[in-house]
């Protein structure tokens, strides 16, 4: 016996195989498909792979046991990722329709699923564009020599671009053969030249050394379920929508295991890379640090120029301070700690524009590394913002949002020139705190919610029999024992008991940001503030609102349909009552 809620008028909402055949030879001229189907896989892999895969998985790994993050990064991402992939690629090829479309024909009460997948990509989306644009802001300012952030205070800089950008030109072009190879092509240039650096093992070393005690640590596992969501992409409606440009039999369930296995081996292969130029640039400040304390030393106690060095500074340092500490008390002596330096600034934007930046300064030919590494983050910036575009303007369509008669672009272009005013939100002085807000809130509680819905939604509303014929259907076989039980259990099981902790934890912890403070103690490092009271409505607004759109959505059309019948319902006694008045 399965369980299978009740969901009247189903079969009359989807189309039978013999339609959906049809419907494809019908609308071969008329709706868009892919040219071939590498370039869908890549357009996927270019929406997944975006800026987190480079700055944000290194620092969880790094800073969650090292080595022994790869364990709970693995099991989740074939528990969890990889089943939702699958289930977002399936559904939105049997049905050909976008998030809204999909979700609103398995049961309008549902709709409210793809709106909040809307609501995500949108917010994401916002100021993902900002991102990009202090990328181009760095890119432009790469070709010169030497780079203007080799001194500080930067000269004052602002940005204005705006990018209207059409999904469906995106498709039919061949820009996602360069934005979605050429950040490998670069990563791969990088490795090459950071392992050759002094250093670059240090960094390797401290980033996959494991600690195992870590993997008892509840957060571990807490952060690694949402970068494997914010990794995969799924949640965010745009991998839906690409879904349903494909032929009703292509084989979804081999393209669900190569995305997987290529966004795992990504997130390793970056992190690799971002810390053998971690591992060299602790290693300059650190060398740089033993240097000047030498010469400090040297110059207070007059010995001779080669009494103290590198390989004898620590027994020096000893043994000057426990024979004069007056002096060494009253001297500007650094500390010079390797570990804290390897650890300073490695995650978000931090990572990017102040870390890397600051490491390629160092290097000879800087200029070329920096023009290289600030085109590779655009790559990956711009490929995902194609899949948030995607996942806003095809929802919006689907409900009716724009006039029927208006083309894509108009509809792509309307969308991205709203967003692009809301978003001078993050233009302001306090522009790179509004990012960090939106990063830690829009994309992490939503996700968890749209992914746990969207389980529910297949296996128990839609039917997971059904479901299964379904993906018969397509690839020619049913899904084998592993999808029937992480579908049924296991990553609904997952997702609910991570989204359970994640709001526990955060409700037990003062919400804090990190700002530039001159007066704090820890200057120049990032003083830890907390947010004022009202920004608890902004987080709201980020992470509840698109959360609550599916009980909401669903709350309303229940009453709407029951307001809808009892007017129907009234109405009908009153021709009743009128009929035997008149008789």
């Amino acid at each position: 016996m399965r369980l299978v809620l009740p969901n009247p008028g189903l079969d009359l909402r989807i189309p039978n195989y013999e339609d959906l055949d049809r419907m494809e030879t019908e609308e071969a001229d008329d709706r868009p498909k892919w040219d071939n189907k590498a370039q869908y896989i890549l357009t996927c892999v270019g929406f997944c792979i975006g800026l987190g895969n480079v700055w944000r998985f290194p620092y969880l790994c790094q800073s969650h046991g090292g080595g022994a993050f790869l364990i709970p990064y693995l099991i989740l991402l074939v528990m969890e990722g990889m089943p939702l992939l699958l289930l977002e690629f399936a559904i939105g090829q049997r049905l050909r329709k976008g998030s809204v479309g999909v979700w609103r024909a398995i049961s309008p009460y549902l709709t409210g699923v793809g709106v909040a997948s809307m609501l995500v990509s949108l917010l994401i989306g916002l100021y993902y564009n900002t991102l990009i644009a202090w990328i181009l802001w760095y890119l432009f300012n790469s070709f010169q020599d030497p780079l203007p952030w080799t001194q500080c205070p930067l000269n004052d800089n602002g940005t204005g671009f705006v990018l209207i950008l059409s999904s469906y030109l995106y498709r039919k072009s061949k820009a996602v053969y360069v934005t979605a190879i050429l950040p490998y092509i670069v990563l791969a240039i990088f490795l090459i030249r950071g392992l050759t650096l002094k250093g670059a093992l240090t960094g390797l070393k401290f980033l996959f050394t494991p600690k195992v005690d870590e993997l008892m640590n509840p957060t571990t596992w807490l952060d690694t379920g949402a970068q494997v969501f914010y990794a995969f992409g799924v949640g965010w409606g745009g991998l839906i929508s690409f879904s349903s440009y494909n032929p009703v039999h292509n084989n979804c369930m081999q393209d669900a295991v190569i995305l997987s296995v290529v966004t795992g081996l990504t997130s390793i292969y970056a992190a690799t890379v971002t810390y053998t130029i971690i591992g060299f640039r602790a290693t300059e400040k650190y060398d740089s640090c033993i240097s000047d304390n030498i010469m400090t030393l040297l110059n207070a106690f007059e010995l001779p120029e080669d009494s103290i060095s590198t390989s004898n500074y620590d027994a020096a340092f000893n043994h000057l301070n426990s024979s004069s500490p007056d002096i060494i008390l009253g001297l500007d002596v650094k500390i010079c700690d390797l570990q804290t330096l390897l650890s300073e600034g490695v995650e978000g934007t931090d990572l990017a524009f102040i870390v890397f930046t600051e490491a390629i300064t160092n290097m000879p030919g800087s200029p070329a590394w920096s023009v290289l590494f600030f085109i590779m983050l655009f790559c990956l910036g711009i490929s995902t913002l194609f899949g948030n575009i995607e996942g806003v303007v095809v929802p919006l369509k689907d409900l009716n949002v724009f006039p029927k008669k208006w083309p894509n672009e108009a509809r792509t272009g309307v969308t991205c020139a709203v967003a692009f005013v809301i978003s001078l939100l993050f233009a302001q002085h306090s522009g790179i705190y509004w990012v960090t807000l939106f990063d830690n809130f829009a994309g992490s509680v939503p996700l968890l919610t749209i992914g746990f819905f969207e389980m529910i939604a297949v296996v128990y509303i839609y039917g997971i029999d059904r479901f299964n014929e379904d993906l018969e259907f397509m690839v020619g076989h049913k899904p084998s024992i592993f999808w029937q039980v992480t579908w049924r259990f296991i990553s609904p099981l997952i997702i609910l008991v991570i989204l359970v902790f994640y709001l526990v934890t955060r409700v037990q912890e003062e919400l804090t940001y990190l700002v530039w403070d001159p007066n704090a103690v820890s200057f120049p490092s990032l003083a830890s503030v907390p947010y004022p009271s009202w920004i608890y409505v902004i987080i709201f607004l980020l992470a509840g609102v698109p959360s609550l759109a599916v009980p909401v959505y669903a709350s309303c059309s229940h009453t709407f349909q029951n307001t809808t019948k009892c007017k129907i319902k009234s109405k009908h006694v009153l021709l009743i009552a009128n009929d035997s008045s008149v008789s």
